[in-house]
Protein backbone atom coordinates (compact mmCIF):
# COMPACT_ATOMS: atom_id res chain seq x y z
CA UNK A 1 0.00 0.00 0.00
CA UNK A 2 1.82 3.17 -1.23
CA UNK A 3 0.84 6.48 0.48
CA UNK A 4 1.43 10.23 0.07
CA UNK A 5 2.27 12.55 2.45
CA UNK A 6 2.33 16.66 2.65
CA UNK A 7 5.51 17.51 3.48
CA UNK A 8 4.52 21.05 5.25
CA UNK A 9 3.00 18.98 8.22
CA UNK A 10 6.54 18.23 9.14
CA UNK A 11 5.89 14.76 10.21
CA UNK A 12 5.52 11.27 8.45
CA UNK A 13 1.56 10.64 9.67
CA UNK A 14 1.41 7.98 6.84
CA UNK A 15 4.10 5.92 9.52
CA UNK A 16 2.26 6.31 12.54
CA UNK A 17 -1.63 5.06 10.95
CA UNK A 18 -1.85 1.12 11.22
CA UNK A 19 -4.23 -0.68 8.59
CA UNK A 20 -6.46 -3.65 9.81
CA UNK A 21 -7.32 -5.77 7.11
CA UNK A 22 -11.00 -6.87 6.82
CA UNK A 23 -12.44 -4.51 9.36
CA UNK A 24 -15.21 -4.13 9.72
CA UNK A 25 -15.99 -6.71 7.44
CA UNK A 26 -14.12 -8.54 5.02
CA UNK A 27 -12.44 -6.46 2.01
CA UNK A 28 -12.39 -3.41 4.16
CA UNK A 29 -8.61 -2.31 4.56
CA UNK A 30 -9.62 0.14 7.84
CA UNK A 31 -7.31 3.29 8.14
CA UNK A 32 -6.29 3.09 12.28
CA UNK A 33 -5.67 6.72 13.37
CA UNK A 34 -5.89 5.56 16.78
CA UNK A 35 -2.08 4.63 16.48
CA UNK A 36 -1.38 8.04 15.23
CA UNK A 37 -2.52 9.30 18.96
CA UNK A 38 -0.36 7.83 20.46
CA UNK A 39 2.60 9.50 19.17
CA UNK A 40 2.35 12.95 20.35
CA UNK A 41 4.87 14.70 17.80
CA UNK A 42 2.44 13.24 15.10
CA UNK A 43 -0.69 14.60 16.56
CA UNK A 44 0.66 17.75 17.25
CA UNK A 45 1.79 18.26 13.53
CA UNK A 46 -2.12 17.78 12.47
CA UNK A 47 -3.00 20.39 15.05
CA UNK A 48 -0.17 22.63 14.37
CA UNK A 49 -0.47 22.55 10.47
CA UNK A 50 -3.95 23.28 10.95
CA UNK A 51 -3.47 25.64 13.24
CA UNK A 52 -1.27 27.66 10.70
CA UNK A 53 -3.62 26.75 8.10
CA UNK A 54 -7.16 28.25 9.65
CA UNK A 55 -5.39 31.08 12.18
CA UNK A 56 -6.12 34.22 10.51
CA UNK A 57 -8.78 33.12 7.90
CA UNK A 58 -13.06 33.66 8.57
CA UNK A 59 -13.37 30.60 10.13
CA UNK A 60 -15.67 31.04 13.06
CA UNK A 61 -16.63 27.32 14.52
CA UNK A 62 -15.15 23.78 14.14
CA UNK A 63 -17.88 20.91 13.16
CA UNK A 64 -16.15 17.27 13.81
CA UNK A 65 -17.21 14.50 12.74
CA UNK A 66 -18.43 11.63 15.29
CA UNK A 67 -16.19 9.64 16.71
CA UNK A 68 -12.44 10.30 15.42
CA UNK A 69 -13.62 13.54 13.76
CA UNK A 70 -13.97 14.72 17.80
CA UNK A 71 -10.69 14.29 18.45
CA UNK A 72 -8.78 16.41 15.98
CA UNK A 73 -11.86 18.61 15.71
CA UNK A 74 -11.91 19.45 19.20
CA UNK A 75 -8.36 19.77 19.47
CA UNK A 76 -8.19 22.27 16.69
CA UNK A 77 -11.08 24.20 17.85
CA UNK A 78 -9.59 24.41 21.48
CA UNK A 79 -6.04 26.25 20.08
CA UNK A 80 -7.76 28.19 17.71
CA UNK A 81 -10.41 29.46 20.33
CA UNK A 82 -13.49 28.80 18.54
CA UNK A 83 -16.53 26.98 19.32
CA UNK A 84 -16.94 23.06 18.68
CA UNK A 85 -20.26 21.34 17.09
CA UNK A 86 -19.81 17.74 17.53
CA UNK A 87 -21.99 15.82 14.25
CA UNK A 88 -23.34 12.64 15.96
CA UNK A 89 -24.59 9.53 15.02
CA UNK A 90 -28.25 8.68 15.63
CA UNK A 91 -29.55 8.47 18.90
CA UNK A 92 -26.25 10.13 20.95
CA UNK A 93 -28.10 14.09 21.22
CA UNK A 94 -30.44 14.94 23.48
CA UNK A 95 -31.83 17.56 22.29
CA UNK A 96 -34.18 18.79 19.21
CA UNK A 97 -31.59 18.28 16.16
CA UNK A 98 -31.32 18.16 12.13
CA UNK A 99 -30.33 14.47 11.06
CA UNK A 100 -29.35 13.37 7.28
CA UNK A 101 -28.90 9.50 6.06
CA UNK A 102 -26.18 8.48 4.43
CA UNK A 103 -24.50 5.40 2.94
CA UNK A 104 -21.19 3.97 4.36
CA UNK A 105 -18.63 1.99 2.22
CA UNK A 106 -19.74 -1.31 4.80
CA UNK A 107 -23.82 0.28 5.30
CA UNK A 108 -25.80 2.86 6.07
CA UNK A 109 -25.46 5.68 9.19
CA UNK A 110 -27.50 8.71 10.21
CA UNK A 111 -25.68 11.52 11.34
CA UNK A 112 -27.18 14.80 13.45
CA UNK A 113 -26.57 17.93 14.45
CA UNK A 114 -28.07 20.13 17.07
CA UNK A 115 -30.59 22.71 15.34
CA UNK A 116 -29.28 25.31 18.05
CA UNK A 117 -25.65 24.77 17.30
CA UNK A 118 -24.78 27.32 15.19
CA UNK A 119 -26.16 29.93 13.83
CA UNK A 120 -27.17 30.94 9.87
CA UNK A 121 -24.12 32.70 8.50
CA UNK A 122 -21.70 31.19 10.42
CA UNK A 123 -18.36 29.74 8.60
CA UNK A 124 -17.33 26.33 9.31
CA UNK A 125 -14.55 24.17 8.79
CA UNK A 126 -15.62 19.90 8.65
CA UNK A 127 -12.96 17.83 10.59
CA UNK A 128 -13.19 14.12 10.00
CA UNK A 129 -10.19 11.79 10.32
CA UNK A 130 -10.62 9.69 7.41
CA UNK A 131 -12.46 10.49 3.44
CA UNK A 132 -13.01 7.34 1.82
CA UNK A 133 -16.44 7.58 0.12
CA UNK A 134 -17.52 10.75 1.43
CA UNK A 135 -20.94 9.79 2.48
CA UNK A 136 -20.36 11.15 6.21
CA UNK A 137 -19.48 14.35 5.34
CA UNK A 138 -21.71 14.96 2.29
CA UNK A 139 -24.32 14.44 4.86
CA UNK A 140 -23.07 16.50 7.34
CA UNK A 141 -22.56 19.20 4.71
CA UNK A 142 -26.20 18.81 3.82
CA UNK A 143 -26.93 19.87 7.31
CA UNK A 144 -25.19 22.43 7.79
CA UNK A 145 -26.48 23.90 4.35
CA UNK A 146 -30.07 23.59 5.92
CA UNK A 147 -28.68 25.53 8.77
CA UNK A 148 -27.55 28.39 6.29
CA UNK A 149 -23.79 27.79 8.07
CA UNK A 150 -21.21 28.59 5.06
CA UNK A 151 -18.88 25.69 4.73
CA UNK A 152 -15.28 26.89 3.98
CA UNK A 153 -13.18 23.30 3.86
CA UNK A 154 -13.38 19.66 4.93
CA UNK A 155 -10.05 18.52 6.24
CA UNK A 156 -9.26 14.91 7.23
CA UNK A 157 -6.14 13.08 8.29
CA UNK A 158 -6.46 10.83 5.57
CA UNK A 159 -8.02 10.11 2.23
CA UNK A 160 -8.50 6.87 0.23
CA UNK A 161 -8.23 8.29 -3.63
CA UNK A 162 -9.07 5.74 -5.08
CA UNK A 163 -12.80 5.43 -3.42
CA UNK A 164 -13.74 9.20 -4.89
CA UNK A 165 -15.02 10.53 -1.69
CA UNK A 166 -14.07 13.64 -2.92
CA UNK A 167 -16.70 13.53 -6.14
CA UNK A 168 -19.38 12.74 -3.68
CA UNK A 169 -18.38 15.98 -1.84
CA UNK A 170 -19.55 18.13 -5.05
CA UNK A 171 -18.24 21.52 -4.62
CA UNK A 172 -16.89 21.49 -1.31
CA UNK A 173 -13.19 22.57 -1.23
CA UNK A 174 -11.69 19.36 0.25
CA UNK A 175 -7.84 19.03 2.05
CA UNK A 176 -6.34 16.18 3.03
CA UNK A 177 -2.41 15.03 5.17
CA UNK A 178 -1.99 11.66 4.08
CA UNK A 179 -3.45 9.73 0.82
CA UNK A 180 -3.11 6.13 0.63
CA UNK A 181 -3.70 4.46 -3.05
CA UNK A 182 -5.50 1.05 -1.83
CA UNK A 183 -4.17 -2.27 -3.65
Amino acid sequence: MQAERNPDVGYDLASTIRNIPDFPKPGIQFKDVTTLLLVPEAFQAVIAYWEKRYDNTEVECIVGVDARGFIFGAALAHTLGLPFVPARKKGKLPGEYFEEDFDLEYGTDTITIHVDAIKAGTKAIIIDDLLATGGTVAAVHRILLRMEVHVLEAAFVIELPPLNGRKKLDTLPVHSLVEFMVD
